[in-house]
């Protein structure tokens, strides 16, 4: 069974719901991912996701800020919210997949909105930035993201971490600017090392080649000045490397009217 798997943060979901629909009428993920949803539960909206074919939801959301989701065409058996560094601010929920979905064995999917961490890279001065490198230490520690050498699971979502050299436009320019400083990168990639995930966009594309997720609103001219950042990840359990099909970064979406500053990124998986 194939299975398209697509994570976008789409910085409100109600305000460009109509970006929505243009890309799952499109590209018709089985599964979307969505962070910085901006919205409470009961304003999620479920009835035009329906319509469009994603009668399954998981929702951790609030109000006017965060927020994620996972809307879906296959039932889920199971879901679950998971909350960080003692807060209560709508950055995880997971979904798992089984008999109900047609699978002989467990798919879960896990969703994240890992924290910006705002403009200052000291966590003694900024409290956003310490707040992001705690999260990040408790992803690192949580034992539901270590999956075992047979566990199918997936980590997908806007990590703010763009982790190599070549996730970023400049890395000597930023290698001093939040996203892509050495202690963030360092602790991005020890939550996967310690989960063993595979990163599936550097599984596939040279490390070599810029790679990019995130463009800039400040920027006049986002396509001639291409100053992005790599910042939304899709991680496959070990169970899974072999499994990847086709992975895709759907660029020309940062170019629709009033769109995100992320795209959608997206992956199909032998399940």
């Amino acid at each position: 069974m194939r299975l398209t798997l697509t994570t976008w943060n789409i910085n409100s979901v109600r305000l460009r719901i109509e970006l929505v629909a243009r890309f799952i009428k499109t590209v018709r993920p089985d599964v979307l991912c969505l962070q910085e949803t901006k919205c409470p539960d009961d304003a999620f909206p479920l009835k035009r996701f329906k319509r469009l074919g994603y009668e399954h939801v998981a929702l951790n959301g609030q109000k006017g800020y965060h927020g994620v989701a996972i809307v879906s065409k296959l039932p889920f058996d199971s879901r679950d919210a998971r909350s960080f560094c003692g807060k209560l601010d709508a950055r995880h929920v997971s979904a798992t997949f089984g008999a109900a979905a047609g699978l002989a064995a467990p798919l879960t999917v896990h969703n994240f909105y890992v924290p910006s961490g705002g403009d200052i890279p000291d966590p003694a001065q900024n409290p956003k930035f310490a707040h992001k490198l705690s999260f990040l230490d408790e992803m690192q520690a949580c034992d539901p993201l270590h999956p075992s050498a047979t566990d199918r699971h997936v980590l997908v979502g806007d990590l703010n971490v763009a982790p190599h050299e070549h996730d970023v436009w400049s890395h000597k320019q930023l290698v001093d600017v939040v996203s892509h400083t050495p202690i963030e990168c360092e602790k991005l990639l020890g939550v996967q090392a310690r989960g063993q995930w595979i990163d599936v966009a550097r599984q596939r594309i040279a490390m070599t080649e810029k790679v990019y997720t995130w463009w800039s609103y400040r920027a006049a001219d986002w396509v001639a000045s291409n100053r992005g950042r790599r910042l939304d990840h899709i991680w496959v359990s070990q169970a899974l490397g072999d499994r990847v099909g086709d992975f895709a970064i759907t660029s020309a979406a940062r170019g629709w009217e009033r769109p995100s500053d992320h795209v959608p990124v997206s992956a199909t998986l032998e399940v």
